[in-house]
This record gives structure tokens, C-alpha cells and sequence, in this order.
């Protein structure tokens, strides 16, 4: 069985184009930034004082960060 490309030109395969390149730039900065940072420090979360790696905060954060514009960048407008 031969696999035919499809008829409007795409052939499957995601391009890298200067954004996505940009953003895995990004990403990879951000991850080293944060795994860098292993120090235990003091975190306020409201009321409780909780004592943890810096870089488990910086990535909550940044996973938090993440999700938030993921949704308002997919939700639909009126």
C-alpha cells in the first residue's frame, strides 16, 4: 500500500518555523533557570508558611502561567 500526500500540498510534517524555535528557546531557558535554582526557601502561600525547593515553586508557576494562557489564548470570543 503507497501513502499519497495529501492533495492540498501538506505532506504531514510540522515545519519549525522562527516562532516555535523561539518558543523552545524559551522553554529551554526557562527549565534551566529553574532547575538551577534548587536553594529551600520559605513560601506564604496565604496564610501557612511553607518551606520547599525554590525551583518546585518556579515551576508551579510556571505550569500555572502555562495552563492560564493556553486558556485564554484557545477561548472563544463572542
Amino acid at each position: 500500500m503507497t501513502r499519497h500526500a495529501p492533495k492540498d500540498g501538506r505532506t504531514g510534517r510540522t515545519a519549525l518555523t522562527p516562532g516555535r524555535v523561539g518558543i523552545l528557546a524559551l522553554v529551554a531557558l526557562t527549565l534551566v533557570f529553574i532547575f538551577e535554582n534548587t536553594q529551600s526557601t520559605e513560601i506564604r502561600l496565604l496564610i501557612p508558611k511553607v518551606t520547599m525547593p525554590l525551583y518546585l515553586a518556579l515551576l508551579a508557576a510556571a505550569l500555572l502561567g502555562g495552563v492560564c494562557g493556553a486558556y485564554l489564548s484557545r477561548r472563544r470570543r463572542p
